[in-house]
């Protein structure tokens, strides 16, 4: 029973900081959907739980969201405004892990 109570404690203070952390991340977007010079927001490296509930917290914001970054460490969340939302290109340089540069990508478009 000791090791039972002591599971229950465990899963009780992990879902107060999965509460926690939602609240948090809620009070982030909801200052990022506030802050008018900002089409999107990069979020620091996360956990895959942490990010599922960065995605479902973008959602329910009715914002866009992907995650980055090839190795579990290093995995972050963007949030894009609908207005804002990525193109496929955007999205491919953040997947290689660029800067997106929109000046860039209509210099390389017109060189092809």
């Amino acid at each position: 029973p000791e090791q039972a109570a002591r599971m229950k404690k465990l899963q009780e203070q992990e879902k107060r900081q999965k509460v926690e952390f939602r609240k948090r991340m809620e009070q982030e977007v909801s200052q990022f959907i506030q802050a008018t010079g900002e089409p999107r927001r990069r979020f620091q490296p996360m956990n895959k739980i942490e990010r599922s509930i960065l995605h479902d917290v973008a959602e329910v914001a009715g914002l866009t969201s992907f995650s980055f970054g090839d190795d579990e460490d290093s995995r972050y969340v963007m949030v894009f405004k609908k207005e804002f939302a990525p193109s496929d290109e955007e999205l491919d340089a953040y997947r290689r892990g660029e800067e997106w540069d929109p000046a860039r990508a209509e210099e390389r478009r017109r060189l092809r």
